[in-house]
């Protein structure tokens, strides 16, 4: 880990105050502080978004995206996963954190809504494009982020901010890729301060980039840019926002969370105690983490009363304010493979049809089909108010399905398996192994996770970064 010299070691201004806090805290943290099964389940997360990273690679909007960043930004060294090629650094990490949020695939902290991987794996590559990185130098930046980008979202009382309009991850990403650039980087103190601080005033992100935007996809890419650059920025003396967390005029919980009442103590609640980085569910479905319930509800009820779709009269879906107003509008043809992907009538049609809710539900051909247009008018979602207690209620949905016989069945999940029944180790392997398969080599598949699973015995990321590097397939060409 790259050590400042003595005179850098500062504090930052109010070592007492949250943002002092988190800042210590963060220029402190070593591998051997992190209990072991955080820093399993943090390589669990890694290799989970490196599998959405190839496959988001080469997706038709990845690939647009890509094109258009290369036309614009200047060469660099940069590595763009699947590609082949670099670029700058800053524009890498926009790149790698649109693949990893490419498909809905990836990793989601439902408190502090947000996927951590698009944020962390972005900033440890850029790092890594311009000084020697090592595997346990890059696993203990990516438990930093792990750990900043939840809470800061807590703080803000997470899911409001969904219901609010914000694209929430966006407005917290900046921080968790600024923290996992930092620690990397080994800012003091006082520098990771300002690395925060600048991080806060690029944080952005609006939600109605869900119906038909393809921006929707580059928003974590977006953060993982401007916490990359804050870091950066910091590193060289350049300063930001001091007290980000505590400044009532202007400052970060003081704007997003205006008229929500912040709790800034949810930024250093047990840290170094109590690991956010536990709490990051790997996903079970290509939709939306707000849609997972109610998918599980389906895959339910066909294990309990098999059906035919012609005989479903009408499906009833309630959720939480978050979820309904996250997940339920009037859809219409054309729907977006991003919109289907938001849209939990969609998502239902086409568990419903087809018995799951991974990548092939959502390609444009299926999205498009004529099975799923005429089942989707009989879905509809409404609003329950009593899921809008705590955060534990927010998690549950009912679905009550009737059917032409004039029968009627209701399925109620309180957790979503996803958060609930978290995929172990075995499962994540699982779910890398699906989504790489045809698109890379089983030798390069095996290599990468190797060493990802291994990550702290690395000496150097050279090896996996290349790995990543090479040019990869598309999922729809298969």
């Amino acid at each position: 880990m790259t050590t400042p010299p003595p005179q850098a070691l500062q504090l930052p201004t109010d070592p007492e105050g949250p943002t002092g806090k988190l800042c210590l805290w963060l220029a402190g943290l070593q591998l051997a502080d992190v209990p072991e099964p955080v820093i399993e389940r943090a390589k669990d997360l890694l290799l989970d978004g490196i599998a959405c990273a190839l496959v988001g690679a080469q997706l038709p909007w990845s690939r647009v995206a890509t094109q258009a960043v290369f036309g614009f930004e200047g060469a660099g060294d940069g590595i763009v996963i699947g590609w082949g090629r670099t670029i700058g650094r800053p524009a890498a990490a926009l790149l790698n954190g649109t693949f990893i949020q490419g498909f809905e695939l990836d990793d989601v902290h439902y408190r502090g809504p947000l996927h951590s991987a698009s944020l962390v794996i972005p900033a440890i590559l850029a790092v890594a494009a311009g000084q020697p990185v090592s595997g346990a130098d890059a696993l203990v930046a990516a438990i930093a982020g792990f750990e900043t980008g939840p809470r800061v979202g807590m703080a803000l009382h997470g899911l409001q901010m969904l219901s609010r309009g914000w694209h929430s991850g966006a407005v917290f990403g900046t921080h968790a890729a600024a923290a996992t650039a930092g620690r990397l980087l080994g800012l003091a103190p006082d520098a990771m301060e300002d690395a925060i601080g600048l991080a806060g005033t690029q944080s952005a992100g609006l939600m109605a980039a869900q119906f038909e935007a393809m921006s929707k996809r580059m928003h974590h890419g977006f953060s993982a840019r401007a916490g990359y650059s804050a870091a950066m920025l910091a590193s060289a003396g350049y300063t930001g926002i001091k007290r980000v967390y505590e400044r009532d005029y202007g400052g970060f919980l003081a704007m997003f969370g205006e008229g929500h009442n912040p709790d800034a103590t949810k930024i250093t609640e047990g840290l170094g105690m109590q690991w956010e980085t536990s709490h990051i569910s790997i996903k079970r479905y290509a939709a939306m983490g707000a849609l997972h319930g109610p998918l599980d509800a389906v895959f339910e009820l066909r294990a309990r009363r098999p059906f035919r779709p012609e005989e479903i009269q009408s499906v009833s879906i309630g959720m939480s304010h978050a979820s309904f107003h996250h997940g339920w509008w009037e859809a219409e043809r054309p729907l977006t493979p991003i919109g289907a992907q938001m849209h939990v009538g969609y998502a239902v049609a086409a568990a419903i049809l087809d018995g799951a809710a991974m990548a092939r539900q959502f390609s444009p051909a299926r999205i498009d089909s004529a099975d799923i247009w005429a089942l989707m008018p009989r879905i509809r979602a409404y609003h329950e108010p009593a899921f809008d207690t705590d955060f534990a209620a927010r998690l549950n949905s009912v679905m009550t399905v009737r059917f032409a016989d004039g029968s009627e069945e209701v399925v109620r999940i309180a957790t979503p398996k996803t958060v609930g029944e978290p995929l172990q180790r075995s499962g994540v392997i699982d779910k890398y192994n699906a989504l790489t398969d045809g698109i890379i080599s089983h030798d390069r598949r095996d290599s990468i996770r190797q060493m990802v699973l291994a990550l702290e015995t690395l000496p150097s990321l050279t090896p996996l970064i290349d790995a990543l590097a090479a040019p990869v397939g598309c999922t729809f060409d298969l």
